[in-house]
């Protein structure tokens, strides 16, 4: 199984409308490590790292996220493996 890392920059209604929270939700029930936190411009950035399934599930599921989000695009690139402990929100 290959393992990879992603960040992906996520723009539209995504603070304030528990985002950060159901991503860490989703990617702990994947087995995905990384970080969710709001950025001053209004996005929230994500990285993720895992098996590259588990990964590609998480980050199809940011289009989506949580109800009250309104999710209109999601930049999504390749980083280097960083190993993580648990996934958290900063």
């Amino acid at each position: 199984m290959s393992k990879c890392c992603v960040k992906a920059l996520v723009t539209g209604k995504v603070q304030g409308v528990w985002y950060r929270k159901s991503t860490q939700e989703q990617a702990l029930k994947a087995g995905v490590t990384g970080h969710a936190r709001n950025l001053p411009d209004g996005r929230v950035e994500v990285l993720l790292c895992g098996e590259a399934a588990s990964v590609n599930a998480v980050t199809l599921w940011l289009w989506k996220g949580p109800s009250n989000a309104r999710v209109t695009h999601v930049e999504v690139e390749g980083v280097d493996w960083r190993n993580h402990d648990a996934f958290i929100t900063l």
